[in-house]
């Protein structure tokens, strides 16, 4: 049990990250941190998630399974199977304010630890230095699966698009064995691999591995256009906005606005890969902040401002498809801002894939670090020095499940990853104000111990809006990670073999 419990010296994780083999190049500066935190965030959901909260979702939910356990609680499961999920209507726009706001306050505690703790790993480092090893575990192992879960999504659509723009471009496209999954809701699709999913995966890795300078350079590019792309919708069919569409602004309440915001909510998960890059920025301790609330409030007013857009240029009833914006804007014969929403569309799934899987690597590598994954994992490449073992390895651990399965209905281990982690670095900042009161801090977040506080109550509240498969799913895969730290990490731990670094 002591060992479980077990804490690092935040000064002997910063002088284990200085030694020569283990340390990444300092590079990025504040406005790189923060695209890298809006190539996270928004992807190609902007175009896609904002129609579907606005109209709601009228069908019952299937099983109790796929019910929200809140609803389970306050509902039962006898009337579960009736109900549906309210739409916010033009109101959305609401939504995504209130969700900011949510998500602020887990973001000012991010931004107060990555200023203390400037090391790569994000809420596994943070737990490790403030929960003990075996929390630190538990989170490291949560990351993992935050970033691979999702990034898998991602890249099944990533290929599904691409197949479809090859097709409308020039009138060819992949073989239908080459470019879907093997499985699709557990059944044969009689494809033999989706082989976009795993080639995307393999050159973005090449990219990361060739250094973190150039991976952000890539994603700085991405960016501008996804934002570029994102300002010609706003601007060019604001002129089509017929006022009258927002009329009722809140057809079903607040209580609407609610259900929107928990739809919502999960587009702004990504703000938190910022803190993964902590140990290749310059000036961590000013710029890991900036980075992170930076990213929160630019993704804010992105998301508003295509909500308001959306729903103002067609009424909010008839958003609930696969492509609201595009078919919106089909209706209205805007081809060619339709084209530049489905560049939008294809870069934002390419930014949010280089994003998490350099994030992904890092978790990896800090683990490795200490001793609780191999230690091939945290090997720097000599030359660009990035742990380029940990990013190859991310990138088939997720190219290749992405070429046999349809990750889709796993989407919502993602989500509870992500609250999970949110709560953690929220308990962390409590923990160390009470432990460390007098270390210097490049940032405080206010209202503490109020604020961290908050931030735990809000996402325990929204991992109970997850669906109960997805925390049976969820603990499944925290047993199995049990399994190897009791057989692997906890004999491997730096910890054991150096006592010294008990706190």
């Amino acid at each position: 049990m002591n060992q479980l419990l077990r804490t690092k010296s935040i000064d002997d994780l910063i002088a284990v990250s200085e030694q020569a083999d283990k340390k990444l190049c300092r590079t990025l500066g504040p406005w790189s941190l923060m695209a890298f935190g809006i190539g996270a965030v928004i992807g190609s959901g902007i175009f896609i998630l904002t129609g579907t909260a606005a109209a709601g979702e009228s069908l019952p939910y299937p099983s109790v399974l796929h019910a929200p356990v809140l609803d389970l609680i306050l509902h039962g499961s006898k009337t579960i199977s009736t109900m549906g999920r309210l739409g916010a209507g033009p109101g959305i726009s609401l939504s995504f304010l209130l969700t900011a706001f949510a998500c602020s306050f887990a973001a000012l505690c991010y931004a107060e630890l990555a200023s203390m703790i400037p090391i790569a790993g994000s809420a596994y480092t943070y737990a490790y230095a403030t929960l003990g090893e075996i929390f630190a575990w538990i989170i490291g192992w949560d990351l993992i699966l935050e970033y691979a879960v999702s990034n898998m999504g991602v890249a099944v659509g990533f290929s599904a698009y691409l197949n479809d723009i090859l097709d409308n471009l020039v009138g060819w496209h992949l073989p239908p064995q080459w470019a879907g999954p093997m499985i699709a809701e557990g059944r044969f699709t009689g494809s033999w691999f989706n082989i976009p999913a795993l080639l995307i995966m393999l050159i973005l890795s090449f990219i990361l591995v060739r250094g973190v300078r150039e991976s952000a350079k890539t994603n700085n590019v991405m960016v501008v256009i996804k934002i570029a792309a994102i300002l010609i919708f706003v601007i060019g069919a604001a002129r089509a906005v017929n006022v009258e569409n927002w009329h009722p602004f809140l057809p079903n309440g607040f209580s609407g606005v609610l259900t929107g915001a928990a739809i919502v909510f999960f587009t702004y998960i990504g703000f938190d890969s910022v803190s993964t890059a902590a140990e290749e920025c310059k000036r961590p301790q000013r710029d890991l902040p900036f980075g992170i609330i930076g990213t929160l409030i630019a993704c804010g007013i992105l998301y508003v401002s295509v909500s308001l857009v959306l729903t103002g240029i067609a009424n909010y009833k008839t958003l609930n498809n696969a492509a609201p914006v595009a078919t919106a804007l089909k209706q209205l014969g805007f081809n060619g801002i339709r084209r530049w929403v489905s560049v939008g569309a294809i870069v934002g799934m390419l930014s949010s894939l280089l994003v998490f899987q350099y994030g992904q690597a890092r978790v990896w590598f800090a683990m490795s670090r200490d001793g609780l994954l191999p230690r091939p994992f945290s090997k720097v490449h000599p030359r660009y020095q990035t742990p380029h073992v940990s990013t190859w390895i991310a990138g088939l651990a997720v190219g290749i499940p992405a070429g046999v399965w349809d990750i889709g209905t796993f989407a919502d281990l993602s989500n509870i990853g992500t609250l999970f982690a949110f709560i953690v670095a929220s308990a962390g900042v409590l923990v160390l104000r009470r432990a460390q009161p007098d270390r210097p801090r490049g940032f405080r977040a206010p209202g503490s111990p109020w604020l961290p506080s908050v931030s735990i109550v809000l996402c325990l509240v929204l991992m109970m809006a997850l669906p109960l498969e997805t925390w049976l799913r969820f603990f499944v895969w925290l047993l199995i990670g049990f399994a190897i730290y009791f057989t692997f990490s906890r004999h491997h731990s730096t910890l054991r073999k150096e006592p010294g670094l008990e706190k």
